[in-house]
């Protein structure tokens, strides 16, 4: 998979917290934390203007980014993101090194097909209800999924998918899945709406009250 995002990184010797406040607000730029594959934890800190536009895509949480630090290009990860509570903005970022020879563990996005067509939806007038949005999967660095197709297609009222009826690369294995039939956690159903399933319910309650002729 090719690297779509670039970002310029610089070294940070002046640490704690005085000196990120300082840096979000004078600076105009976040701080963050290069670690992994057996080297020591680097502190950089990254323009926040480009990190910003680059959070907007969906791509750049479970994509292999490059950092280029001090003229060094690093291939990298996304491992974490803290957020202004309120604003939203960016605050602190954590990224992981790779390799070609060690897993990562990465969260992808799950893309649901079909969900508007769904024989649920369309022939039964159900409703496409998403149970997650989000799984974690583990491979090297080169067969990580920039997200997982769940298709929704054969899905009826009351259907229920499961981790296990995603479609995986190869070379790709959801975390879950590895820990036992157990783990097989409901990912996405189609349900009725809730209205129409009390009229259901009223209809039924009056034919069983019915007296017999």
């Amino acid at each position: 998979m090719s690297n779509a995002f670039t970002l310029e990184a610089e070294l940070r010797n002046d640490l704690g917290k005085g000196s990120s406040r300082r840096l979000r607000r004078l600076e105009g730029k976040v701080p963050a934390v290069l670690y992994g594959t057996d080297k020591e934890p680097t502190s950089v800190s990254l323009r926040a203007n480009e990190l910003t536009k680059a959070l907007e895509n969906e791509a750049f949480y479970s994509r292999i980014l490059t950092l280029i630090v001090d003229g060094t290009e690093e291939q990298v990860v996304l491992k974490d993101l803290q957020r202004h509570p309120a604003k939203g903005f960016a605050l602190h970022a954590d990224f992981l090194r790779i390799d070609t020879t060690h897993k990562i563990h990465m969260k992808v996005p799950l893309h649901f097909l079909n969900e508007e067509t769904c024989v649920g939806v369309k022939n039964n007038g159900g409703k496409a209800n998403h149970l997650m949005t989000d799984v974690e999967v583990i491979c090297l660095a080169k067969d990580l999924p920039e997200y997982l197709e769940v298709d929704m297609a054969a899905v009826d009222v009351g259907d229920v998918l499961h981790l296990s009826d995603i479609a995986v690369p190869a070379g790709v294995e959801i975390i879950e899945l590895t820990h036992g039939d157990d783990h097989n956690h409901p990912v996405a159903t189609v349900i009725q709406p809730r209205g129409e399933k009390e009229d259901e319910d009223a209809a039924d309650e009056e034919q069983t009250d019915a007296p017999e002729e």
